[in-house]
């Protein structure tokens, strides 16, 4: 009987949780669950290519790498919209500021 592959459920967990997060919460900073997932994923790896007749879960691990990536890339696309945003907010300020 195989048993579960520690740190798959949390990869997984934390994939789901970075894009969440990035989407509806903390914008660019939704990046740090994609670290601490990908980090829990390469630890999983690891223990499964020690043993992997022991263990099973592994899609779980490849499902949390890949959600984590895809956190990544929108946490990076968030990071250049709020600059661009921010960027347009002060450009009118400074304008209308010299304008008056």
């Amino acid at each position: 009987m195989n048993q579960p592959l520690p740190g798959a459920s949390n990869a997984l967990t934390f994939g789901i949780v970075s894009i969440v997060a990035t989407l509806f919460c903390c914008g660019p900073f939704g990046a740090i669950f994609s670290f601490i997932g990908l980090s829990n994923a390469k630890k999983a790896e690891r223990i499964y290519n020690e043993n992997p007749e022991e263990y099973s879960g592994l899609e779980n691990v490849k499902t949390g790498k890949i959600l984590s990536y895809i956190g990544i890339g929108l946490s990076a696309i968030m990071l250049v919209l709020s600059i661009v945003y921010f960027g347009v907010l002060i450009a009118i300020f400074a304008s209308a500021a010299n304008a008056g």
